[in-house]
């Protein structure tokens, strides 16, 4: 079990093929829903000098703290307002994420399981998947799994910089999604206490020193809350005026979420962490199960730690029934569980009959996603570059190389077909099908083709018409039109999609010069979107066109 799957040289070049994926969709243009309108937030800040503030097309925006916004802004300043500098942040915290998930593996088992670990968590559908469609889990995902490290850094050996270290790790999770990055690397404590019975621990001086710490890492968001909420009773949010910032971000954020108020995606769901994680967590979920299936006949025996078990099952529960589910919430919990999945591969090096059975499994799941991928790149979306062509020929070899290989052994078979199909399943839809289908997204389109021709600081909206990426791309604010936006005789441009134009027009505005482009809301794919016959008949048209009156 001590002895590492691969070689120190094929873990570089598996690494590297991850890699290469992660490079290309740091170009993957903006969705607009969060990515999008998460970057307009930040953009708010860099164009207006205020960092203090928290604002979206809405206004006031009370949901997630700054610390997104903030690196954000900070990377606009560095590389301007582009794909590359939104994404650019989580990016680097992913690398940090991937670091922290070794080093827990090598602290709660050795060197080999780190390693393993780290690469079963970076070639992970969804954590690859949250460096495209870019939010707050990138960043949360790694401050989780860094402050779980530096805690079981401290609790097996007192060093002072570990201190420094987990009340920075959870300061910044705090700051990037509230609680939940608090959460979750407590329950890892708890679990780890229990294990080890070394309850005297808790009473050690150093926790008040951490704790401080973390007060005084989280103050500047606190603070921001307090000078735009509770300095100005005024501002409304949802209806709702008087609010105490400061309140809601110490307590009442992850309260409404749990319990609903801020939304109700599959509430009533309680199976949503179970077939969720199955693709979220592809193609290790299947192993993940079994490893948590295993270790929970074993709990009571005490023969491995209870940490990596301890945080997958509280996790299970809490999203369970939770009020408000998402897919990337599952992300909080891979760090641990691929440390569990390593520990497992490891521990079944020398069962040939399991090893034959995983490797049936991870050949099944890796033609999954290649059939998944030949129904998108070769008919929903086809290929045309002989450049992206190369490439995949490239990387299906290296998966068949491992499918067929007499030189590696059945875990190394696994794994590295795995990783393989990862990397060629990413590369394609960053270099082809996301490419493609956000050519379906008006906004980011309708920006470039009026480029030099349209002043983005004299375009409007109109009613109940948004456009993130069309706001970003453009380097402009989003502002709704109202009857004092427009004097007679003065012309303006406005966006509306062209089911409203009817409308426009018989509220008195005049359309002249206009420009269209094709749109749909590329985050809610359906079958009939898919299919290349049918796709035109299923979208819109977002209008930038010149009104007067």
């Amino acid at each position: 079990m001590n002895e590492p799957v691969f070689s120190k040289t094929t873990y570089y070049f598996l690494f590297a093929l991850l890699a290469l994926v992660y490079v290309v969709g740091l170009f993957v243009p903006l969705m607009d829903n969060d990515s999008a309108h998460h970057a307009n937030i930040a953009l708010h800040m860099y164009l207006t000098g205020d960092f203090v503030s928290l604002i979206d097309h809405h206004g006031a925006y009370l949901d997630k703290p700054h610390l997104h916004f903030w690196l954000c802004a900070f990377s606009y300043k560095i590389f301007g307002v582009n794909t590359f500098a939104y994404k650019l942040p989580s990016f680097l915290f992913t690398v940090l994420g991937v670091y922290s998930t070794f080093r827990l593996g090598k602290l709660l088992y050795n060197e080999a399981t780190g390693k393993l670990a780290a690469l079963i968590l970076a070639s992970s559908f969804a954590f690859i998947l949250a460096n495209n469609d870019v939010r707050m889990d990138a960043i949360l995902t790694a401050c989780i799994a860094f402050s779980i490290w530096q805690l079981v850094a401290w609790m097996q050996n007192k060093k002072i910089i570990h201190v420094f270290g987990a009340a920075l790790g959870l300061a910044l999770g705090f700051c990037t999604k509230g609680h939940i990055a608090v959460f979750v690397p407590a329950v890892a404590v708890i679990f780890y206490l229990l294990y080890k019975k070394d309850w005297k621990i808790l009473l050690h001086w150093q926790w008040l020193l951490m704790g401080l710490l973390f007060l005084l890492f989280i103050s500047p968001v606190v603070y921001c809350y307090y000078l735009q909420f509770n300095r100005h009773p005024e501002v409304t949010v949802r209806g709702q005026d008087h609010i105490n910032g400061v309140k809601f971000i110490l307590l009442n954020q992850s309260i409404e979420r749990f319990t609903g108020t801020m939304g109700s995606d599959a509430k009533h769901d309680y199976l949503f962490f179970i077939h969720s994680f199955l693709w979220a967590f592809a193609p290790w979920s299947v192993l993940a199960y079994m490893a948590i299936v295993k270790r929970v006949k074993e709990f009571v025996n005490r023969k491995e730690e209870w940490l990596t078990v301890g945080v997958f099952l509280t996790l299970l529960l809490v999203v369970s029934f939770s009020g408000f589910k998402l897919p990337h919430y599952l992300n909080i919990v891979f760090p641990t569980t691929a440390v569990v999945v390593a520990s497992y591969l490891l521990k079944q090096k020398t069962n040939p009959t399991l090893l034959k059975n995983i490797f049936i499994i991870q050949t099944v799941i890796s033609v999954i996603l290649l059939a998944g991928l030949i129904l998108i790149n070769a008919w929903a979306f086809p290929v045309h570059s002989l450049i992206i062509m190369a490439v995949v020929v490239l990387l299906l070899s290296i998966v068949f190389y491992y499918f067929i290989s007499k030189k590696s052994n059945g875990l190394q078979k696994s794994v590295g077909m795995s990783v393989a199909v990862m990397a060629l399943s990413f590369f394609l839809l960053n270099s082809n099908f996301y490419p493609q289908l956000l050519t379906y997204q008006a906004g980011r389109p309708l920006a470039l083709m009026t480029k030099g021709k349209v002043n983005p600081g004299d375009v409007f909206f109109w009613n109940n018409t948004y456009s993130s990426s069309y706001n970003y791309y453009s380097k402009s604010l989003h502002r709704q039109l109202t009857d004092s936006s427009l004097k007679p005789g003065e012309k303006k441009w406005l966006i509306f999609d062209i089911k409203s134009e009817e409308e426009i027009l018989q509220k008195g505005y005049h359309i002249g010069q206009r420009y269209e482009a094709k749109d749909f809301e590329i985050t809610k794919l359906d079958i009939k979107f898919i299919n290349p016959q049918k796709r035109e008949k299923e979208c819109s048209r977002l209008v930038l066109a010149e009104l007067s009156r």
